[in-house]
């Protein structure tokens, strides 16, 4: 079994390799591909070093590539990697559209996988995170509508977002000028609603991969849903509130129930006693944490919950390991 990672010195290269690790893939050889300006460099995986190579513009000596390089790049080289029999799991926004090729979360459907082309695409990381919690309530009671707020942390827009929290955390406590350079306003001690480009209905393409994306994993092209979506001072993990309507009578307690016995799921839902779905607390877990779970008080048959889920484990590497497990 070759496995490849292209992109294995970004946030969620590094996070593949340890994933990878941690779940003790079975793999024989591990080929480590990054831009130029990376390449060289020594990373350590299983006690061994590994060199980072140029990035391919042709086949990928490996059985499975998992690639987290960018929309532009995947979009005009995971053909050419997957062309001698490779299978590219994409965590790129670049294939997730096309409709002949599977989006995938292996809690959700896991089926999908069978119908491959090369191609596999991951979902974007806030889609995930809401799927994980989102689909065993759809199965047990029938979603009609969802509303979804996000609150998302700093890494969803890479090491660099994360950097500049810090730095410009440090401007403002030391009273210096505080700037921007990766996001479109000053984000320590601000919340900003802008992720991505706006489209021409107002929303940004972040709320709309969320419509898309949801509605492509469930194979439900009719589901009824609107995001709004918030980049907030935070490292990692990414919260988001939903409220959901029902096709069938819910109440918290059968939602918990159903939610307890779902894989990828935490149920942390104890008000008194101060636990409920946090970065801080799902930050370095597999599972998305949800809570929060309660009786809405302005439709019928819907419910309210808070979920939060580490964006670069289930809402990227994690993701992607357990796609390769599936093909294995």
């Amino acid at each position: 079994m070759r496995v490849a990672i292209v992109g294995a010195t970004g946030a969620v290269g590094k996070e593949l390799l340890k994933v990878l690790e941690e779940r003790n893939f079975p793999l024989d050889e591990l080929k480590l591909y990054a831009s130029p300006r990376s390449a060289g460099r020594t990373v350590t995986f299983r006690g061994e070093p590994l060199t980072v190579e140029v990035t391919p513009e042709g086949p990928v000596p490996a059985d499975i590539v998992l690639a987290s390089a960018g929309g532009g790049v995947s979009k005009k080289l995971a053909p050419l990697w997957s062309s001698e029999g490779a299978v590219v799991v994409d965590n790129s926004s670049a294939w997730r559209y096309d409709p002949e090729v599977p989006l995938v979360i292996p809690e959700i459907n896991p089926e999908a996988v069978r119908r491959h082309r090369g191609i596999i695409a991951n979902p974007n990381c806030t889609t995930a995170i809401l799927a994980v919690a989102l689909w065993p309530l759809h199965r047990a009671f029938g979603a009609t509508n969802v509303v979804v707020s996000t609150y998302q942390a700093t890494s969803g827009a890479g090491a660099e977002g994360m950097q500049e929290l810090l730095d410009e955390t440090r401007n403002y406590l030391e009273g210096k000028p505080v700037g921007h350079k990766v996001f479109q306003h000053p984000i320590a001690f601000n919340v900003i609603p802008h992720i991505d480009a706006f489209q021409d209905n107002a929303y940004t393409r972040e709320e709309m991969k969320v419509v898309w994306e949801t509605r492509k994993i469930f194979d439900e092209p009719d589901m009824k849903i609107s995001c709004t979506a918030v980049r907030i001072p935070t490292l990692r993990a990414h919260s988001e509130a939903a409220t959901v309507l029902f096709e069938k009578p819910v109440t918290p307690e059968a939602a918990r129930a159903v939610l307890e016995k779902s894989p990828g799921v935490e149920v942390v839902d104890e008000p008194a006693a101060n636990r409920y779905p946090m970065p801080l607390t799902a930050t370095g877990k597999w599972n998305v944490e949800v809570g929060r779970i309660r009786q809405n008080l302005a439709f019928e048959n819907a419910l309210d919950f808070f979920v939060s889920g580490d964006q670069l484990l289930k809402g990227a590497a994690l993701n992607a390991v357990q796609i390769a497990e599936l093909l294995l």
